[in-house]
């Protein structure tokens, strides 16, 4: 028997949120409600830009795909008009949505996962705070290379007082011999 056109489909569209979702490092749900087209417009064209698949569903086949993936944890958020946002920077979807929906004042977030944990919104609030991946990054990297100067300080403080010792110390017999 022969799978009718709309079934294919809509296979087709469960199998492509499984993926999103299995790819996703951050995924934020959002009611989508009372957005005008041009602001729809807007913010799909601000996630493209910030590298966020932004994807409109059906929540039985957003259940589905959470499901294949053995995530239950949306199941309680799948109410209403549903948008996903999937993203590998969860800091940047946080910081976008929420700039948006204060800008908006039409929208607002459900929940989220962060890898396969849930996130509530107080939670997708608190990463929109953080300070953007590169100096995240950055910060991590003067932890690490603060001990390493601080060695590096003292080890040249020790050289330079071996220098100076040393040069003393010919001072010294070049006077004690100078005498002689």
């Amino acid at each position: 028997m022969e799978k009718k056109p709309q079934r294919l489909e809509k296979e087709a569209e469960v199998s492509r949120l499984q993926e999103l979702f299995k790819n996703a490092d951050a995924t934020v749900l959002t009611d989508y409600r009372g957005l005008t087209v041009a602001q729809d417009v807007k913010l799909r064209r601000q996630m493209r830009e910030a590298g966020v698949e932004y994807y409109v569903a059906k929540n039985t086949l957003i259940k589905l795909a959470c499901h294949a993936n053995e995530q239950h944890a949306l199941d309680p958020f799948l109410e209403g008009p549903t948008a996903v946002a999937f993203a590998k920077d969860p800091v940047a979807v946080a910081k976008l949505l929420t700039a948006f929906i204060k800008e908006a004042k039409k929208t607002e977030i459900k929940a989220g996962l962060l890898g396969d944990k849930l996130i509530s919104v107080a939670d997708v609030d608190a990463l929109a705070k953080l300070p953007p991946r590169e100096i995240l990054l950055a910060m991590v990297a003067g932890v690490f290379q603060a001990p390493l100067a601080g060695f590096a300080g003292v080890t040249s403080g020790i050289l330079r007082q071996l220098v100076t010792v040393t040069d003393r110390i010919r001072e010294q017999k070049e006077a004690a011999a100078a005498e002689a």
